[in-house]
């Protein structure tokens, strides 16, 4: 499983990367570094991803493989019902995906990724970091 790149800014500079990606692919340059990307429109889109309780989970999930989300519920101590709406979420968002489900059948939390990248770059002011000087 690839690494699923996570970044926060505006929705262009993802544009930018992207035509320059595909025109880059348009004159035959090979594209090995092909990293899905989920972009988020500020820090607080970005804190539901990476708050304790959903990063608990995740660590959870990759630790123990629960068969369901009951059993997830469980690895991390909290209601059944706090932790699908969790789950559910980072379904929402692609980071995870459910197994089964049908006919009486558990729905197993899987991990669509084997890590997040966290990508934030820092807005510039005059080819320095926006930070004052100490």
């Amino acid at each position: 499983m690839p690494t699923l790149k996570v970044t926060v800014g505006k929705r262009d500079r993802l544009d930018q990367h992207t035509r320059s990606r595909i025109k880059a692919a348009q004159e035959g340059e090979e594209l090995d570094d092909a990293q899905p990307v989920l972009n988020f429109g500020s820090y607080t889109e970005l804190s539901r991803l990476l708050s304790p309780k959903n990063l608990e989970l995740l660590e959870a999930i990759s630790k123990h493989d629960p068969e369901s989300i009951r059993e997830a519920a469980a690895l991390v101590e909290r209601d059944y019902k706090q932790v699908h709406r969790n789950l559910s979420e980072l379904e929402d968002i692609g980071v995870l995906e459910f197994e089964g489900g049908g006919s009486g059948q558990a729905k197993q939390p899987k991990l669509a990724y084997d890590g997040l990248e966290i990508d934030i770059p820092f807005a510039r002011s005059n080819g320095n970091f926006g930070a004052a000087a100490p």
